[in-house]
């Protein structure tokens, strides 16, 4: 965990950018039982479909998200969250405009 946003108030849209044509990610919490990641998609920026052995939760922060889990397409705007379960595949794209989004991942028994 990084030193400089330990025991402070921070502001979620601020710990990360957006870059031109780029995904942008940025850990803040590593731990054994999972891990907490803030990511910024640039419009038209994505993740293809993959699954992860962790329940996520996704918080999206700023903008708009297109999500598919199990060949669902679900759109989480801001102040929006969906939960991802283990092992589901599932895929993350900057649609219409870029978003912001906190990744918590916790593995599952």
């Amino acid at each position: 965990m990084e030193e400089d946003i330990l025991n402070v108030p921070l502001n979620v849209e601020n710990l990360i950018e957006y870059q031109n044509d780029s995904v942008v990610s940025r850990e803040i919490i590593k731990k054994d039982l999972g891990t907490v990641t803030v990511f910024a998609f640039d419009k038209g920026q994505g993740l293809s479909e993959h699954s992860a052995p962790f329940d996520a939760l996704v918080q999206i922060i700023d903008g708009e998200a297109e999500i598919t889990i199990s060949g669902k397409t679900n759109i989480v705007k801001k102040g929006e969250m969906i939960i991802m379960a283990a092992n589901e595949p599932h895929a993350l794209q900057a649609v219409n405009e870029p978003y912001k989004m906190i990744l918590t991942m916790i593995k599952s028994d």
